[in-house]
């Protein structure tokens, strides 16, 4: 018995206690394995591998090391694996933030957004002194935002984002010592008070701010136009904010849109700087603003100049008389001024009075002289696959297109069967048409489209041919046809002549002689990769001509289907957009449905209207080529009007493309010739996947792998720039050119993250855009 005993007492002391395993751990160990403690639900198992057992912490899932050296003037140096990263993100944990992060020293991203944690946000986390990112967007946190400790104590932190979760209080003065921040997203919270001021002039780095929808007050600080480097939105829309708009926010870049939209702001927008080329939609629902570009008068009461000082709390019978005397003496002016506007409005409204009867007049003349010219022309049958009328387009001798209006009118009386020209430029017999000769550039679901050659071989057109249907629409076809061809921008595929009768609907567009930016990208035989001024000048005059049909044409147009096949390239590789309105008039010609018209694929035709390459079907088609561009609303609006932001983000994907190289849903290889070391996550067959860091609030969340690619390098993982970059541009092999400036690309980067941000209200306009890359431009 006693033998036994002591047998069992060697074999207990052979045994390791049980605090040396938990030893065996780092300090940066121990911390993980506390907020794996602090975590009550774990549904996917993330952290189930986090064992006491593994004296390695670098080896869990979710968990970055780099090797850091550190040495002392007793000892050499030594380098040790130490935590500098943790990406959680997405996996429905449920729990709180431990305090022990923050004794990761050297972490520099915590990523864990979009999960189910409660509760504070640790001031210990300013404890992490190395930490530069953090993002806890997407939880259930709750209490105040310690902004002393983690600005006082994170001097590299740049990106703070706890957007969308239930955090209160006032935005501290503190702020101000976040010197490196560049993007605060506090959206989506409870926070109140007001927002103070004098400390946004110091934030010199500062280039995205987005406080939306919480409960803040006051006034807004005249200092936010002091922001140099903001880019993008900046967003104080849904608060409560009072009293007029700082003339000082038009300090702010020309590019930067502003979002003021529900609060209580009043008096007169300002028309300064920047402030003047904001759109309506930036002040909409403040009741008591007023002036341009709001349809609000503002009763001749002229902008505020400066931002109003502070009001006194003292006032002394005389200060009062005078104030009476004075307000006295500015009501008069006042109301001559009303006297006179009111008499101009007079003399206005009778002038144009006048000049409608005199049109009215003239017209119903013109049409009585007309009815008999006409009625031998109304019913001419055509029966062959080309059309059988063969009128001239125009009688006139005069070439300007000044005077294409005027014919627009002419052409409402004319009938179907003609070949109409939409201005007196663009001189051709349908006759020349058909005699000349043509080759097919492209066929599929939007029609056939020829090259064909006119004015004695000297003017190459491109004619799709539409098809039959649509029989009793001739007169909305005309309409839209014309509204289309009065576009006219050096970047845009120009309409010069339409035709319609039962059998035939046709469309004449200028020639486009070098293809198209998918084609110039993927690269042709004997041809190098196209350089980064070379892309640069694409992506500028790209953006140029969608700004042009969004806010300068004639009609507001929304092309719908931005993609590199519908982007031509001349011979000098200017860009000229095509297809835009070619939707609508599909659909009155009876080949598509009006409201929710296909995306169309490298099989449906899509950019051969003036194209140059001809068609041939490739062996295997890429499901995302045409759908992968579109913006996640677009996909879940099926019935849904398109939207000027959705061109945004299809222009976003479009430059990423030509930045990396890496189409929509490409993952392990670009485009061009090298590869990439790609996530490793799964996409779907058309070649997305749901981002969780969108999902459930704009369109499902669905988004290109090469948008989530990006922004996970740029805001969580931050990958290097140069892991991103097509390596054809890297090797300064594109057209023997030199590799690109750093800043410029990644300025680049960061106009297209701004383009395909999830929420449509935060990407910029099309005309902010197009501003940004001329500077982008300028600066090489």
């Amino acid at each position: 018995m006693r033998w036994a005993a002591i047998l069992l007492l060697l074999l207990l002391l052979a045994l390791p206690p049980p605090s040396a395993v938990v030893a065996a751990l780092t300090a940066d160990g121990l911390a993980l394995l506390a907020f794996k403690a602090a975590v009550t639900d774990d549904p996917f198992s993330v952290l189930s591998s986090w064992s006491e057992s593994d004296s390695d912490p670098c080896r869990w899932p979710g968990i970055t090391c780099n090797n850091i050296s550190s040495s002392s003037s007793s000892s050499p140096a030594t380098t040790t694996r130490r935590v500098v990263g943790v990406a959680l993100a997405g996996k429905n944990i449920s729990g709180y933030i431990p305090s022990e992060l923050g004794s990761l020293l050297f972490l520099r991203r915590l990523n864990l957004h979009d999960n189910r944690l409660a509760g504070a946000v640790p001031s210990a986390l300013s404890n992490a002194s190395s930490l530069h990112s953090l993002f806890l967007y997407g939880n259930r946190l709750t209490g105040e935002l310690p902004f002393a400790a983690l600005c006082g104590g994170l001097p590299r932190l740049q990106n703070l984002d706890v957007s969308r979760n239930a955090l209160s209080g006032e935005l501290s003065p503190d702020l101000r010592g976040c010197r490196s921040l560049q993007r605060l997203i506090l959206a989506k919270n409870s926070f109140s008070g007001e927002v103070p001021a004098g400390i946004w002039a110091g934030m010199v780095s500062l280039t995205q701010l987005d406080i939306s929808s919480n409960r803040f007050s006051g006034s807004i600080p005249p200092d936010l136009g002091e922001l140099p480097k903001l880019a993008g939105t900046m967003n104080l829309s849904h608060n409560r904010f009072s009293g007029v708009v700082p003339p000082e926010l038009g300090r702010l870049p020309a590019t930067v849109t502003l979002d003021l939209r529900f609060n209580n702001l009043s008096g007169a927008i300002p028309q300064s700087g920047s402030l003047a080329s904001q759109g309506p939609t930036s002040f909409l629902n403040n009741p008591g603003l007023c002036g341009f570009p709001l349809q609000v008068p503002c009763r001749a009461v002229p902008p505020p100049t400066i931002s109003p000082p502070a009001p006194t709390t003292t006032t002394t019978p005389s200060t009062a008389a005078a104030a009476a005397t004075s307000s006295d003496h500015r009501h008069h002016p006042i109301r001559a001024n009303l006297i006179a506007l009111i008499s101009i409005a007079d003399a206005a409204g009778v002038a144009l009075i006048g000049i409608i009867l005199v049109y009215v007049y003239w017209k119903i003349k013109d049409k009585g002289e007309n009815n008999s010219d006409d009625d031998d022309s109304k019913r001419r049958p055509c029966r062959c696959i080309w059309p059988c009328n063969r009128r001239r387009s125009s009688n006139s001798n005069s070439n300007s297109d000044e005077t294409s209006s005027e014919e627009g009118e002419k052409y409402g009386d004319q009938e179907e069967g003609e070949l109409v020209a939409i201005d007196r430029g663009f001189r051709v017999e349908l006759d020349e048409l058909l005699r000349s000769s043509a080759y097919v550039l492209g066929k599929g679901g939007k029609g056939i489209v020829y090259k064909v050659v006119v004015g004695g071989g000297a003017t190459p057109v491109a004619v799709r041919r539409l098809g039959g249907g649509g029989g009793e629409r001739w007169k909305e076809f005309a309409a839209e046809a014309r509204a289309v061809g009065k576009a006219r921008h050096p970047n845009v595929v120009r309409l010069r002549a339409y035709y319609w009768s039962a059998d035939e609907k046709l469309v004449v567009t200028d020639f486009v002689a070098n293809g198209n930016l998918a084609t110039a990208l993927r690269g042709r035989p004997g041809q190098q990769p196209l350089s980064w001024s070379t892309r640069l000048k694409i992506a500028r005059g790209t953006a140029r001509g969608l700004a042009y049909l969004h806010e300068m044409s004639p009609r507001r147009f929304v092309h719908g289907e931005v993609k590199p096949s519908n982007i031509l390239l001349d011979a000098d590789f200017t860009p000229r957009v095509a297809d835009f309105g070619l939707a609508r008039l599909l659909s009155i010609a009876g080949c598509s449905d009006d409201t929710n018209p296909p995306p169309s694929s490298s099989t449906g035709g899509g950019g051969l209207l003036g194209g140059a390459i001809p068609y041939t079907k490739p062996a295997t088609t890429p499901p995302e080529r045409g759908g992968g561009y579109r913006a996640p609303e677009a996909r879940s609006a099926a019935k849904a009007a398109a939207q000027q932001k959705w061109d945004v983000y299809s222009f976003g994907v479009v430059l990423m493309e030509m930045l990396t190289g890496r189409g929509p849903g490409d993952h392990a290889s670009p485009s061009t010739s090298a590869s990439f070391s790609g996530p490793s996550t799964s996409s779907t067959a058309a070649g997305t996947t749901t981002d969780r860091s969108g999902s459930g609030e704009h369109g499902g969340g669905v988004v290109p792998e090469v948008v989530r690619w990006v922004r996970r390098g740029f805001e969580e993982e931050a990958r290097p720039v140069a892991e991103m970059v097509d390596p054809a541009l890297l090797r300064g092999d594109a057209a023997a050119a030199p590799p690109p400036a750093k800043k410029e690309v990644v300025a680049a980067f960061h106009l297209a993250l701004a383009c395909t941000e999830i929420d449509p209200e935060l990407r910029p306009r099309m005309k902010a855009v197009a501003d940004t890359l001329d500077k982008i431009s300028s600066s090489s």
